[in-house]
């Protein structure tokens, strides 16, 4: 029994022994922490208690030529707060309630992973004066909210040249991938199409920084730092606004006209350029859509919307971005073939009966009038719009094996794009014996390139196809002599003191290889067929003289496409139109008093709404 307190004596001395140790080694640690690394959590701390935001920039406005706002900024509200309001139910239930949403709507937008972790996420924008003023006056019951002005996007004339202008929308990931948004925010609004996707380098300005102390929750309580954003640069489209205007109205108007002689027309396209240096004056295409759907994201019910055939697809800007054969307008370029190559002079005659049976009675094609339009040279051939004396000529074209028809087409940008300074322009197509052997790989009884092919691209038909602006610009490049400059938009860059910083300059694409004869001999039969031809009753008192061709085009299981394009004054060529109608049938008859509203514009005329009889193709 004695023997037991020295037990307990040694225990309690173990005790003692152990506690001083531990002691000791708190004490290290303390000592540690405090001398050794006091300067690292000393800097944790303070970035602790500070966050470092952006601020979004505005963006450049837009612009017409003469100084006319196409598209600006408007100020509006956002509401804005960190991710950390998840965690709070009773928070985001509140927040839900003032703005018109879900709670889950809200946890959605806080949750997003492209905003850093330290950066507040937008919750909603375009908020309600009144959303705003309650948050804002009952700022205790929403702690880390913050309600800021943003600029977005404002459309002063609506739909009007929405093609051209293009919408903007947040940055995907894709972009965020790619070069050309090297250093962009995940939160950034970018252009995603049209001239603000065109020219978003000089549009999109400079993000602003914003350092601000914030409470233990990550709440901010003040703004310690701020550097303000820099707005993007101005820019300035050769589109003139009262030009672009008249288009779309002329190109509804030879819509409705269609509809009236019994077509199913229910889109179409026009294009305006300066034959002395490619600047585009008006681009047209209908279905439409307004940009202002864009600004706050897109419903999915919207888009469904725009992507349906239904609705005919108004996203698409059909001047640059559908294909339609070039129909009868093409003849200008199979006459040209005919001189320069020596396959007719402009006195070679061919007769025409109506039904041309140059391939074998078997194989016999019909000229659009069923009569026949007797004894044509070129000249005749040309206002007459007759297939016969065209199908000859690309009969010719075939036998001399040199693709001379092909030849012509592309000296004149036919096959290529033409390099508009504008996203989403397609190249159409130059048929030739190559692209067919390759079009039917699988189908060796079809490679083989015929003679019915040359006489059908003769006329414009087979499987030549041309957007709107290429017809426009062979067509220009005709009034220049051969010379087609290239397309463009944007006219110049403007910096934030409102000084020019750059001007677009012309620029050749295609140069022909058309003799200067060749080129005026169809010059003046192109006068012939708007003064005295099948484009006459378009232009009917017109003051201004117009060199031009009527086209109508024919698709498998749909009506005639409407198809007219010219140039003028024809003396001293200065504007270019073409004008497209989907199922719009004649191109005389419905295209080209669509072509005369546009040149009234450009000349400063009265504009009149005329219609025409001419049902020829």
């Amino acid at each position: 029994m004695y023997n037991e307190r020295p037990d307990i004596r040694n225990r309690v001395i173990a005790l003692i022994v152990i506690f001083v140790v531990v002691l000791g080694a708190l004490g290290i640690r303390l000592w540690s922490m405090q001398v050794i690394n006091g300067k690292s959590y000393a800097k944790e701390a303070k970035a602790n208690r500070l966050r470092e935001a952006t601020t979004i920039a505005p963006r450049g406005r837009i612009f017409d030529r003469n100084g006319k706002e196409l598209v600006s900024n408007r100020s509006t509200m956002a509401v804005l707060a960190p991710a950390t309001i998840v965690n709070d139910k009773e928070l985001v239930k509140r927040l839900a309630d003032v703005l018109s949403m879900t709670s889950a709507q809200v946890i959605e937008k806080a949750s997003t992973q492209k905003e850093s972790a330290l950066e507040l996420h937008q919750i909603a924008i375009d908020v309600p004066m009144k959303a705003v003023s309650y948050i804002s006056e009952h700022s205790s019951e929403f702690e880390g909210v913050e309600v800021q002005a943003r600029a977005v996007r404002t459309y002063p004339n609506g739909s009007v040249a929405a093609h051209i202008l293009g919408y903007t929308g947040e940055i995907s990931d894709t972009d965020l991938n790619s070069e050309d948004f090297k250093g962009y925010n995940p939160t950034d609004i970018v252009g995603k199409t049209g001239a603000e996707r065109s020219f978003e380098s000089v549009l999109q300005g400079v993000r602003g920084r914003r350092v601000m102390e914030v409470n233990a929750s990550g709440s901010p309580q003040r703004v310690i730092e701020e550097t303000p954003p820099e707005p993007g640069q101005d820019i300035y489209l050769t589109i003139d606004l009262g030009v672009q205007k008249v288009a779309e109205k002329a190109v509804r108007d030879a819509i409705k006209d269609a509809n009236n002689k019994g077509y199913k027309a229910n889109a179409g396209s026009a294009v305006a350029i300066d034959v002395t240096n490619g600047e585009v004056l008006a681009m047209a295409s209908y279905p439409t859509y307004n940009p202002e759907d864009f600004i706050n994201g897109i419903s999915q019910e919207t888009w469904k919307k725009f992507s349906s055939k239904k609705s005919n697809y108004p996203l698409t800007n059909r001047a640059i971005s559908s294909t339609y054969p070039p129909a009868s307008t093409f003849k200008s370029f199979t006459g040209l073939t005919a001189l320069n190559y020596g396959l007719a002079t402009p006195n070679t005659t061919f007769v025409c009966r109506g039904l041309w049976t140059g391939l074998g009675k078997q194989w016999g094609k019909w000229c659009w009038n069923h009569a026949g339009h007797g004894t044509e040279n070129l000249r005749a051939a040309m206002m007459d719009s007759c297939d016969a004396y065209f199908y000859e000529v690309g009969y010719k074209a075939y036998k001399s094996k040199k693709e001379s028809l092909q030849k012509m087409a592309r000296s004149f940008g036919y096959g290529s794009q033409t390099g508009i300074d504008l996203p989403g322009e397609v190249s159409g197509r130059v048929p030739d014996k190559k692209w067919k052997a390759a079009w039917n790989e699988d189908y060796p009884e079809y490679k083989k390139w015929l003679p019915g092919d040359s006489v059908n691209m003769a006329i414009g038909q087979g499987d030549m196809l041309a957007t709107p602006l290429q017809i426009a610009a062979s067509y220009a490049g005709i009034a220049e002599d051969g010379t087609v400059y290239q397309p463009h938009v944007l006219k110049s860059v403007l910096d934030s003191e409102g000084k020019t910083v750059l001007k677009a300059k012309k620029k050749v694409a295609f140069e022909s290889e058309a003799s200067a004869s060749s080129i005026h001999i169809i010059q003046n039969n192109l006068h012939d067929v708007v003064a005295l031809g099948t484009a006459s009753s378009a232009f009917r008192g017109f003051s201004i003289p117009v060199s031009g061709k009527t086209g109508t085009a024919q698709k498998t299981n749909q009506d005639d496409y409407a198809v007219f394009t010219a140039y003028a004054p024809s003396n001293n060529p200065k504007y270019a139109v073409a004008v497209v109608i989907e199922q719009g049938g004649s191109g005389g008859g419905v295209a080209g008093p669509a072509a005369r509203q546009i040149f009234a514009k450009l000349f400063g005329k009265k504009v009149n709404h005329v219609t025409a009889t001419d049902n020829s193709r």
